[in-house]
């Protein structure tokens, strides 16, 4: 039997044919794609003809288009779908595929081809393409000597096989981690929809009668804000903040530490002090020094404001507080000063709803696109769910895929990838993915959200938004193609929806009686917004920070004792809390440890949202949710993917540069 990723895919919008392929077909396609990339690469280097922007840039644009099918569809498997199998074949492939880069990255006469084009006389967007190329080249090495290139693609080979068993250990750790309970007694004050789920869990790993509190990536888990059994809570945050540090075969500190290492050991090969400083090279950010400014002046501020809410959670408890107590009294006071229940506005989100009639409806409130469920294409796994996505023309603009659910086989966390990128140059339509870790109720039982899941749902159809209407010529510019810290903005200024009040009216009713969301509750919802600031800016900086303190080290600085380590790093900045452990801890910070994506960059989320703080208000100015305002935004910004400067982009929509105070006042820290 052929196989299917061999060839250009002939669903619509070249979707791969997930029912057709065979995990073995993904080694020979990309296989196949790695021998032929370097065909194309060789092409490229043995033209006779002197280089220029046609010969050169633009080949390298076309080239590497069956590897990049193959690797797309396998990686996204990888990471939401993955047998035993898949995972061996990705602790082989990820290597392979860096070493691949290095051979491209480190080629002289590709580079010295690319620094003799002449771009006078092209638009912009290819200009930068050309400038985009050349800077990736000197950020791998290509000034090295061939000792200094030789460590370097041992060090980027070694990285990529511990980002990987990384990122494994910790889905495992996750599972594994996971509380299991006798009795439902023990569940008290969990809803009854959670309780359903907890069985269903239990018994889907063979534990038939009893209950599964399963975890998600960070370290506070959403059942300790309802359950009453002190003890559980307890029991439920030491598992997820013990993740990956037991000294058990799945603990990975040993792997930080020699990820941190060979990091360091890059830096210093590449010319840069420390590996922060390498990744804030290729931001928006000015240089790290600004980064660090940012966040040691938000820490005190986040501090006061968490210790402020401590003592009122204290006076609620009428005891001491604990960590585990936290979210459980955050909860009682949210009730009891504000009349919000946040168990209670469950019934009001259900995801059904959620997506037709609050993401898709802003969306196309937005930008005039309209959204049909395709039931005829399949996705990789059953759960996935896909929609053609219609211009305001009628024309089709792309799909979307969502996958909703959690299982064994996916990773945890929250994410957007892409299958297919949308690009002038290649006449490809974007292919976008969304990926939640949301409890699958029983059959027949509606899927009712959290907040936060409401939040995530309409955050990370942010990400999907900046995809499915990129419009650029190449391909290495479309959509979330864009510098760490200015991805995370276009999914921030798209949880505005949430309670806008044309938004919420569509979407938030009574599963069972199709009633609204009362005003009253949305009136103290909205007078509650700062309510538990002080615990999550605290809790995200101290993720940030520990992030970064890893990555300032040289190699000579890498501690023995991680978490005296990461102890030490928390208090040095500021932002050591007893009754507040940091978003994620090393043991399970997969943004940093589990390849390269937000690698001293986690600081990104803050970062983006000055961004995003400063759109809120330009939207909330000019009418909020109007077409005009959806135009102006996608043309400026969300279409622009990476095809100009991201700051421009900026620019261009609010008129001028960014200030840090609608940031500040969102937060309380001002």
């Amino acid at each position: 039997m052929t196989n299917p990723l061999l060839s250009a895919s002939t669903l619509p919008y070249k979707l791969p044919p997930f029912a057709r392929i065979k995990p073995s077909d993904y080694a020979g396609a990309i296989d196949a794609g790695l021998t032929e990339h370097l065909v194309e690469i060789q092409a490229i280097v043995d033209n006779p003809a002197p280089a220029d922007f046609e010969n050169t840039a633009l080949a390298m644009e076309k080239s590497g288009q069956l590897l990049q099918r193959a690797a797309d569809s396998f990686f996204t498997l990888a990471s939401a779908d993955a047998t035993d199998e898949i995972r061996d074949l990705e602790t082989e492939l990820s290597p392979r595929i860096s070493a691949h880069q290095d051979e491209i990255y480190l080629n002289r006469a590709l580079f010295d081809r690319f620094a003799a084009i002449d771009t006078s006389g092209h638009d912009g967007e290819s200009v930068r393409l050309v400038e985009e190329y050349v800077k990736e080249f000197r950020q791998s090495g290509i000034q090295l000597e061939k000792p200094g290139q030789e460590r370097l693609k041992e060090i980027n080979a070694e990285l990529s096989k511990l980002g990987t068993e990384f990122g494994q250990r910790v889905k495992e750790a996750m599972k594994s981690s996971a509380l299991l309970l006798d009795t439902a007694a023990e569940l008290a004050g969990l809803p009854a929809d959670d309780v359903a789920s907890a069985a269903e869990a239990a018994r889907a790993v063979g534990h038939d009668g009893k209950f599964l509190l399963t975890l998600i990536q960070p370290s506070n888990q959403p059942a300790l804000a309802a359950l009453e059994n002190r003890n559980v809570r307890r029991r439920l945050l030491e598992a997820s903040t013990g993740r990956g540090s037991d000294g058990g075969s799945l603990d990975v500190l040993e792997l930080a530490r020699s990820t941190a290492r060979l990091r360091a050991e890059k830096a210093a090969l590449l010319g840069f002090a420390n590996y922060a400083e390498l990744v804030v090279d290729r931001q928006t950010a000015r240089d790290f020094d600004a980064v660090q400014s940012m966040l040691t002046r938000l820490a005190p501020a986040a501090v006061r404001n968490a210790d402020a809410e401590a003592a009122a959670l204290t006076e609620a408890a009428g005891h001491p507080l604990e960590a585990w107590d936290w979210a459980f009294y955050s909860a009682k006071v949210r009730r009891e000063k504000y009349a919000v229940d946040e168990q209670a506005l469950r019934p009001y989100f259900e995801l059904e709803r959620v997506l037709r009639d609050g993401v898709f409806f802003a969306a196309t409130s937005l930008f005039g696109i309209t959204f049909h469920e395709r039931k005829d294409l399949a996705g990789y796994h059953p759960d996935v769910r896909a929609w053609e996505v219609r211009d305001q023309d009628g024309s089709g603009l792309g799909l979307f895929l969502g996958d909703y659910y959690t299982r064994e086989s996916k990773r945890g966390g929250a994410w957007m990838n892409s299958l297919v990128d949308q690009s002038g140059l290649l006449g490809t339509r974007p292919v976008v993915i969304n990926n939640l870790n949301i409890s699958k109720p029983p059959a027949g039982e509606p899927t009712l959200l959290t907040l936060d899941e409401l939040r995530t749902t309409f955050h990370e159809f942010g990400h999907a938004l900046h995809g499915l209407l990129s419009n650029v010529t190449y391909p290495r510019f479309a959509g979330t193609a864009v510098p760490r810290d200015f991805v995370e903005y276009p999914s921030q200024v798209n949880e505005m929806w949430i309670l806008w009040p044309e938004v919420l009216a569509n979407y938030a009713r009574h599963h069972a009686t199709g009633e609204p969301l009362p005003q009253q509750v949305v009136d103290r919802l909205n007078d509650s917004r700062l309510w538990g600031e002080g615990f999550g800016t605290t809790e995200y900086l101290g993720a940030a920070l520990l992030d970064l303190a890893w990555h300032v080290l040289d190699e000579t600085e890498i501690p023995d004792d991680v978490l005296a380590f990461e102890a030490k790093s928390l208090a040095a900045a500021g932002v050591a809390h007893a009754l507040i452990p940091p978003r994620y801890r090393t043991g399970y910070f997969q943004h940093i440890f589990a390849g390269a994506g937000y690698a001293a960059g986690y600081y990104s989320y803050i970062w983006s949202e000055v961004l995003d703080a400063e759109t809120v208000d330009w939207f909330t100015e000019n009418g909020g949710l109007t077409r005009d305002n959806g135009e102006r935004f996608r043309q400026e910004l969300l279409s622009r993917g990476n095809s100009r400067d991201p700051l421009e982009s900026f620019r261009a929509l609010r008129g001028r540069e960014a200030r840090l105070e609608p940031l500040l006042k969102r937060r309380g820290l001002d």
